[in-house]
């Protein structure tokens, strides 16, 4: 058994200094995976840019065609939070790409993990919250299209509710959303996914298990999907610079091996992303941080491959 995993250099592309959004995590993430061991180098698929097409199953093409121009409007621009730059089109398209590939490594697999993704801020016609394509949106509409899934069930365990998806599939049997997140938190408008789960401000490990535990069993009898696309963000930890709960780092990883060892005793392919987790760009911080999205990648190891 393997453990296959995403990635490409292009995950990461220079932003002005002390911006708020930790983009030297998705390379430093890579490079610790391997250096413990977590992964080893022939698990490693490189994504491809996705034809423009797919982007357009998901986002309006006037939207799409303005983005990767560069003449979205500054107001759109301030809305998503990351100053436009080729390099920025390249990573985008390149981690949504990493997405698609991770959905069909898990269906080929049972298990496959991204270092990048968990874009779920993203609506059809415009970015948001650090999100400017909507990669599990994509991946979903994309596996469909190919005909290689129809059920899909997101899992989001971000801090942050997934808007995006939310609206996006609000009117889409095949797809279920799921998305526990702290309630005082951004979004500050939310959507109706199909199952929302809001949390009070500085849960705890335990409290924040409890819940999950009630939820997953049933989500995963009810809905049955083809696959299940997790997005695995490390916000909800006490330390998260915008995150407002209070998970240890063995909350984290309880809580993934709980998701993935779920799928697992179901018999339903999970495909993971790391979703959000946010810290100043100092090395420790980075450090920490990067341990923190590196639980994903070691609970899958010990679920389906430490067997």
């Amino acid at each position: 058994m393997i453990l296959p995993i995403a990635y490409h250099p292009n995950y990461v592309t220079p932003l002005p200094e002390e911006h708020r959004f930790p983009m030297p995590k998705f390379k430093l993430l890579y490079e610790y995976l391997l250096k413990e061991k977590i992964i080893l180098p022939e698990w490693v698929h490189t994504p491809e840019i996705p034809p423009q097409y797919w982007l357009e199953l998901v986002h309006d093409r006037a939207y799409v065609k303005a983005y990767l121009e560069g003449s979205l409007s500054p107001k759109a621009q301030r809305r998503i939070g990351l100053p436009w730059s080729l390099g920025l089109v390249t990573r985008t398209c390149t981690a949504v790409g990493g997405t698609i590939l991770t959905a069909q490594l898990a269906l080929q697999y049972g298990i496959a993990c991204n270092t990048a993704g968990g874009t779920h801020h993203a609506f059809p016609d415009y970015g948001s919250g650090f999100c400017i394509f909507n990669d599990l949106a994509i991946a979903s509409r994309v596996l469909q299209h190919l005909n290689l899934a129809e059920k899909i069930l997101i899992i989001d365990l971000d801090v942050h509710q997934g808007d995006g998806s939310a609206y996006i599939f609000q009117d889409d049997d095949t797809v279920f959303t799921f998305s526990m997140h702290c309630e005082n938190n951004f979004p500050h408008r939310k959507q109706k996914s199909d199952r929302d789960v809001s949390l009070p401000v500085g849960l705890d490990d335990e409290g924040y298990l409890q819940i999950l535990a009630k939820y997953l069993p049933d989500l995963l009898s009810e809905v049955k999907p083809d696959l299940v696309l997790y997005d695995a963000g490390v916000d909800p930890h006490v330390g998260d610079r915008l995150g407002k709960l209070a998970l240890s780092d063995r909350g984290i990883y309880r809580r993934d091996r709980m998701v993935l060892s779920s799928c697992k005793a179901f018999g339903y392919p999970v495909a993971a992303v790391i979703g959000g987790g946010y810290t100043k760009n100092n090395s420790q911080n980075m450090q920490d941080l990067v341990y923190l999205h590196s639980l994903l990648h070691r609970a899958a190891r010990e679920v389906f491959v430490n067997i």
